[in-house]
Protein backbone atom coordinates (compact mmCIF):
# COMPACT_ATOMS: atom_id res chain seq x y z
CA UNK A 1 0.00 0.00 0.00
CA UNK A 2 1.43 3.24 -0.96
CA UNK A 3 1.77 5.85 1.71
CA UNK A 4 -0.35 8.57 2.29
CA UNK A 5 2.15 11.11 1.62
CA UNK A 6 3.40 9.99 -1.44
CA UNK A 7 0.03 9.79 -3.19
CA UNK A 8 -0.45 13.26 -2.29
CA UNK A 9 2.95 14.21 -3.75
CA UNK A 10 2.41 12.65 -6.76
CA UNK A 11 -1.59 13.62 -7.07
CA UNK A 12 -2.10 10.04 -7.57
CA UNK A 13 -6.22 10.54 -6.20
CA UNK A 14 -7.03 13.50 -8.45
CA UNK A 15 -5.31 11.44 -11.81
CA UNK A 16 -7.63 8.40 -10.98
CA UNK A 17 -10.49 11.24 -10.54
CA UNK A 18 -9.43 12.91 -14.07
CA UNK A 19 -8.95 9.35 -15.52
CA UNK A 20 -13.17 8.47 -14.12
CA UNK A 21 -14.75 11.87 -15.14
CA UNK A 22 -13.22 13.13 -17.80
CA UNK A 23 -11.76 10.09 -19.66
CA UNK A 24 -14.39 7.31 -18.63
CA UNK A 25 -12.22 4.71 -18.02
CA UNK A 26 -13.63 1.74 -17.75
CA UNK A 27 -12.90 0.02 -14.51
CA UNK A 28 -10.37 -2.94 -15.46
CA UNK A 29 -8.00 0.79 -17.14
CA UNK A 30 -8.64 2.52 -13.74
CA UNK A 31 -7.56 -0.42 -12.11
CA UNK A 32 -4.28 -1.69 -13.94
CA UNK A 33 -2.83 2.16 -14.18
CA UNK A 34 -3.57 2.84 -10.40
CA UNK A 35 -1.54 -0.65 -10.02
CA UNK A 36 1.36 0.81 -12.47
CA UNK A 37 1.45 4.42 -11.25
CA UNK A 38 1.74 2.93 -7.80
CA UNK A 39 4.79 0.69 -8.56
CA UNK A 40 5.87 4.17 -10.48
CA UNK A 41 5.94 6.14 -7.37
CA UNK A 42 7.57 3.38 -5.16
CA UNK A 43 10.09 3.14 -7.10
CA UNK A 44 10.63 7.00 -7.90
CA UNK A 45 10.10 7.82 -3.69
CA UNK A 46 12.96 4.73 -3.04
CA UNK A 47 15.50 6.77 -5.16
CA UNK A 48 14.90 9.71 -3.43
CA UNK A 49 12.41 11.47 -5.78
CA UNK A 50 9.81 13.74 -4.00
CA UNK A 51 7.60 14.47 -6.76
CA UNK A 52 7.24 13.89 -10.93
CA UNK A 53 8.58 17.20 -11.33
CA UNK A 54 11.85 15.87 -10.08
CA UNK A 55 11.89 13.30 -12.58
CA UNK A 56 13.71 13.13 -15.76
CA UNK A 57 13.56 11.19 -19.22
CA UNK A 58 16.86 9.11 -18.08
CA UNK A 59 15.05 8.27 -15.35
CA UNK A 60 11.86 7.23 -16.67
CA UNK A 61 13.86 5.14 -19.22
CA UNK A 62 15.83 3.35 -15.90
CA UNK A 63 12.35 2.48 -14.73
CA UNK A 64 10.97 0.65 -17.63
CA UNK A 65 14.22 -0.94 -17.68
CA UNK A 66 13.38 -1.91 -14.13
CA UNK A 67 10.30 -3.45 -15.20
CA UNK A 68 12.05 -5.60 -17.98
CA UNK A 69 14.36 -6.41 -14.96
CA UNK A 70 11.53 -7.80 -12.81
CA UNK A 71 9.89 -10.01 -15.92
CA UNK A 72 7.25 -8.55 -17.08
CA UNK A 73 5.59 -9.31 -20.30
CA UNK A 74 5.98 -6.63 -22.76
CA UNK A 75 2.29 -6.07 -23.10
CA UNK A 76 2.55 -5.40 -19.06
CA UNK A 77 5.78 -2.97 -20.08
CA UNK A 78 3.35 -1.16 -22.69
CA UNK A 79 0.37 -0.50 -20.27
CA UNK A 80 2.46 1.05 -17.93
CA UNK A 81 4.31 3.31 -20.17
CA UNK A 82 0.78 4.71 -21.60
CA UNK A 83 0.00 4.87 -18.20
CA UNK A 84 3.01 7.23 -17.26
CA UNK A 85 2.79 9.25 -20.56
CA UNK A 86 -1.36 9.56 -19.52
CA UNK A 87 -0.32 10.77 -16.39
CA UNK A 88 2.60 13.10 -17.33
CA UNK A 89 -0.09 14.79 -19.79
CA UNK A 90 -2.49 15.30 -17.01
CA UNK A 91 -0.34 16.87 -14.80
CA UNK A 92 1.06 19.59 -17.85
CA UNK A 93 -2.64 19.73 -18.27
CA UNK A 94 -3.22 20.46 -14.58
CA UNK A 95 -0.24 23.27 -14.31
CA UNK A 96 1.75 21.37 -12.14
CA UNK A 97 4.40 20.42 -15.37
CA UNK A 98 6.25 22.73 -17.51
CA UNK A 99 7.59 20.24 -19.68
CA UNK A 100 6.68 16.30 -20.19
CA UNK A 101 9.72 13.98 -19.35
CA UNK A 102 7.49 10.93 -20.81
CA UNK A 103 7.47 12.54 -24.79
CA UNK A 104 9.81 9.78 -26.24
CA UNK A 105 9.92 7.31 -23.83
CA UNK A 106 9.91 4.35 -25.99
CA UNK A 107 8.06 1.15 -25.84
CA UNK A 108 9.26 -2.49 -25.81
CA UNK A 109 7.80 -2.47 -29.13
CA UNK A 110 10.40 -0.18 -30.31
CA UNK A 111 13.59 -1.08 -28.73
CA UNK A 112 16.28 -1.83 -30.28
CA UNK A 113 16.79 -5.37 -31.36
CA UNK A 114 20.18 -6.89 -31.10
CA UNK A 115 21.84 -8.88 -33.29
CA UNK A 116 23.05 -12.26 -31.47
CA UNK A 117 26.24 -11.14 -29.51
CA UNK A 118 29.57 -13.70 -29.75
CA UNK A 119 30.85 -15.27 -26.88
CA UNK A 120 34.96 -14.81 -26.34
CA UNK A 121 35.34 -18.42 -27.09
CA UNK A 122 33.25 -17.85 -30.65
CA UNK A 123 35.16 -14.52 -31.56
CA UNK A 124 38.13 -17.06 -31.06
CA UNK A 125 37.47 -19.59 -32.80
CA UNK A 126 36.24 -16.95 -35.40
CA UNK A 127 39.62 -15.78 -36.02
CA UNK A 128 41.01 -18.63 -35.61
CA UNK A 129 39.98 -19.91 -38.48
CA UNK A 130 42.10 -17.74 -40.75
CA UNK A 131 44.38 -20.16 -42.39
CA UNK A 132 47.52 -18.63 -43.57
CA UNK A 133 47.54 -20.72 -46.45
CA UNK A 134 44.91 -18.01 -47.35
CA UNK A 135 46.45 -15.54 -50.03
CA UNK A 136 44.63 -12.47 -48.42
CA UNK A 137 45.08 -14.54 -44.35
CA UNK A 138 46.89 -11.09 -43.10
CA UNK A 139 44.72 -8.59 -43.90
CA UNK A 140 41.48 -10.96 -43.13
CA UNK A 141 42.79 -11.55 -39.87
CA UNK A 142 43.67 -7.63 -39.39
CA UNK A 143 40.31 -7.24 -40.34
CA UNK A 144 38.49 -8.93 -37.99
CA UNK A 145 40.92 -8.05 -34.74
CA UNK A 146 40.31 -4.31 -35.44
CA UNK A 147 36.68 -4.61 -36.37
CA UNK A 148 36.36 -6.77 -32.38
CA UNK A 149 39.00 -5.08 -30.79
CA UNK A 150 38.06 -1.64 -31.49
CA UNK A 151 33.78 -2.01 -31.62
CA UNK A 152 34.14 -0.41 -34.90
CA UNK A 153 30.78 0.09 -37.29
CA UNK A 154 31.59 -1.75 -41.14
CA UNK A 155 31.66 1.87 -42.27
CA UNK A 156 34.22 2.87 -40.00
CA UNK A 157 36.31 -0.61 -40.46
CA UNK A 158 36.30 0.31 -44.38
CA UNK A 159 36.83 3.97 -44.11
CA UNK A 160 40.16 3.73 -42.27
CA UNK A 161 43.07 5.11 -43.45
CA UNK A 162 46.96 4.29 -42.65
CA UNK A 163 47.88 7.49 -41.42
CA UNK A 164 44.66 6.68 -38.93
CA UNK A 165 46.52 3.79 -36.96
CA UNK A 166 48.64 4.76 -33.89
CA UNK A 167 50.21 1.42 -33.46
CA UNK A 168 53.05 2.35 -30.93
CA UNK A 169 50.49 4.64 -29.24
CA UNK A 170 47.91 1.74 -29.29
CA UNK A 171 45.36 4.13 -30.58
CA UNK A 172 43.16 4.49 -33.74
CA UNK A 173 41.63 7.13 -34.92
CA UNK A 174 38.22 6.54 -36.00
CA UNK A 175 35.53 8.86 -37.81
CA UNK A 176 31.96 7.65 -37.15
CA UNK A 177 28.60 9.28 -37.79
CA UNK A 178 28.89 12.90 -38.64
CA UNK A 179 32.53 12.74 -39.76
CA UNK A 180 33.15 12.73 -35.54
CA UNK A 181 36.58 12.00 -34.38
CA UNK A 182 37.26 9.79 -31.80
CA UNK A 183 40.46 7.67 -30.36
CA UNK A 184 39.86 4.32 -29.80
CA UNK A 185 42.18 1.74 -27.55
CA UNK A 186 43.53 -1.58 -29.53
CA UNK A 187 45.17 -4.21 -27.61
CA UNK A 188 47.86 -6.38 -28.66
CA UNK A 189 46.05 -8.88 -30.64
CA UNK A 190 44.74 -6.59 -33.08
CA UNK A 191 48.57 -4.12 -33.01
CA UNK A 192 49.85 -7.35 -34.20
CA UNK A 193 47.81 -8.41 -36.67
CA UNK A 194 47.49 -4.87 -38.42
CA UNK A 195 51.54 -4.31 -37.90
CA UNK A 196 51.64 -7.99 -39.79
CA UNK A 197 49.33 -6.91 -42.36
CA UNK A 198 51.06 -3.78 -43.03
CA UNK A 199 54.71 -5.28 -43.36
CA UNK A 200 53.41 -8.61 -45.09
CA UNK A 201 50.75 -8.22 -47.80
CA UNK A 202 49.16 -4.59 -48.00
CA UNK A 203 52.42 -3.51 -50.06
CA UNK A 204 52.16 -6.66 -52.40
CA UNK A 205 48.38 -5.68 -53.21
CA UNK A 206 48.58 -1.82 -53.34
CA UNK A 207 48.86 -0.70 -57.12
CA UNK A 208 48.96 3.16 -56.79
CA UNK A 209 44.84 2.69 -56.24
CA UNK A 210 44.12 2.36 -52.73
CA UNK A 211 43.56 5.93 -51.89
CA UNK A 212 45.40 5.88 -48.54
CA UNK A 213 42.58 3.23 -46.89
CA UNK A 214 44.03 0.53 -44.74
CA UNK A 215 41.86 -2.42 -46.39
CA UNK A 216 42.64 -3.19 -49.85
CA UNK A 217 41.16 -5.88 -51.79
CA UNK A 218 42.81 -8.18 -54.18
CA UNK A 219 42.98 -5.65 -56.95
CA UNK A 220 44.30 -3.41 -54.28
CA UNK A 221 41.35 -0.95 -53.95
CA UNK A 222 39.50 0.19 -51.03
CA UNK A 223 37.35 -2.52 -49.59
CA UNK A 224 33.88 -2.10 -50.01
CA UNK A 225 31.24 -2.88 -47.47
CA UNK A 226 30.09 -5.90 -49.55
CA UNK A 227 33.57 -7.07 -49.27
CA UNK A 228 33.68 -6.37 -45.62
CA UNK A 229 30.54 -8.69 -44.94
CA UNK A 230 31.91 -11.27 -47.37
CA UNK A 231 34.72 -12.04 -45.46
CA UNK A 232 33.15 -11.99 -42.25
CA UNK A 233 30.43 -14.59 -43.05
CA UNK A 234 33.29 -17.27 -44.98
CA UNK A 235 35.08 -17.26 -41.49
CA UNK A 236 31.86 -17.33 -39.54
CA UNK A 237 31.17 -20.77 -41.85
CA UNK A 238 34.07 -22.23 -41.51
CA UNK A 239 34.06 -21.81 -37.63
CA UNK A 240 31.03 -23.40 -37.51
CA UNK A 241 29.08 -20.62 -36.12
CA UNK A 242 25.49 -20.88 -36.06
CA UNK A 243 24.70 -17.51 -34.89
CA UNK A 244 23.18 -14.74 -37.20
CA UNK A 245 26.70 -12.93 -37.87
CA UNK A 246 27.00 -9.43 -38.86
CA UNK A 247 29.59 -6.58 -38.62
CA UNK A 248 27.51 -5.37 -36.05
CA UNK A 249 27.71 -8.04 -34.37
CA UNK A 250 31.39 -7.84 -33.91
CA UNK A 251 30.71 -4.18 -32.57
CA UNK A 252 28.25 -5.84 -29.79
CA UNK A 253 30.30 -8.46 -28.74
CA UNK A 254 33.40 -5.78 -28.02
CA UNK A 255 30.83 -3.66 -25.87
CA UNK A 256 29.01 -6.49 -23.90
CA UNK A 257 32.34 -8.00 -23.26
CA UNK A 258 33.61 -4.93 -21.76
CA UNK A 259 30.63 -4.38 -19.97
CA UNK A 260 30.79 -8.14 -18.32
CA UNK A 261 34.52 -7.46 -17.21
CA UNK A 262 33.73 -4.48 -15.25
CA UNK A 263 34.05 -1.50 -17.87
CA UNK A 264 32.40 1.68 -16.81
CA UNK A 265 29.28 2.59 -19.07
CA UNK A 266 30.86 6.15 -19.89
CA UNK A 267 34.10 4.29 -20.96
CA UNK A 268 32.70 2.14 -23.64
CA UNK A 269 29.94 5.11 -25.00
CA UNK A 270 33.52 6.71 -25.29
CA UNK A 271 34.96 3.71 -27.43
CA UNK A 272 31.47 3.28 -28.95
CA UNK A 273 31.27 6.68 -30.30
CA UNK A 274 27.48 7.15 -29.08
CA UNK A 275 26.04 10.47 -28.41
CA UNK A 276 23.76 9.81 -25.86
CA UNK A 277 24.77 7.61 -23.45
CA UNK A 278 21.28 5.77 -23.20
CA UNK A 279 22.08 4.11 -26.43
CA UNK A 280 25.18 2.71 -24.94
CA UNK A 281 22.96 1.50 -21.90
CA UNK A 282 21.16 -1.16 -23.90
CA UNK A 283 24.35 -3.02 -23.72
CA UNK A 284 23.62 -3.55 -19.62
CA UNK A 285 20.68 -4.70 -20.40
CA UNK A 286 22.15 -7.21 -22.80
CA UNK A 287 24.28 -7.93 -19.80
CA UNK A 288 21.47 -8.51 -17.40
CA UNK A 289 19.72 -10.91 -19.88
CA UNK A 290 23.20 -12.80 -20.08
CA UNK A 291 23.15 -13.05 -16.00
CA UNK A 292 19.64 -14.44 -15.84
CA UNK A 293 19.99 -16.64 -18.27
CA UNK A 294 22.95 -17.69 -16.38
CA UNK A 295 21.41 -18.03 -12.98
CA UNK A 296 18.23 -20.04 -14.58
CA UNK A 297 21.07 -22.71 -16.14
CA UNK A 298 22.95 -23.10 -13.24
CA UNK A 299 21.25 -22.02 -9.78
CA UNK A 300 19.29 -25.39 -7.97
CA UNK A 301 16.20 -23.03 -8.10
CA UNK A 302 16.52 -21.45 -11.04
Amino acid sequence: MLADGVARAFLLERFEEHLALEDGASPRTLEAYARDLTRFAEWATARGVASPGALDAAQLRDFVYHLKDLGLAPASIRRSVSAIRTYFRFLIAEGQLARDPSERLETPRKWRTLPEVLTADEVGRLIGAISLDEPLAFRDRALLELAYGAGLRVSEWIGLEVKDLMLEDALVRVFGKGSKERLVPIGRAAIGAVGMYLRELRPRIEKGEGKGRLFLNARGRPLSRMGAWQILRKYVELAGITKHVSPHTLRHSFATHLLEGGADLRAVQEMLGHADISTTQIYTHVDREYLRSVHKQYHPRG
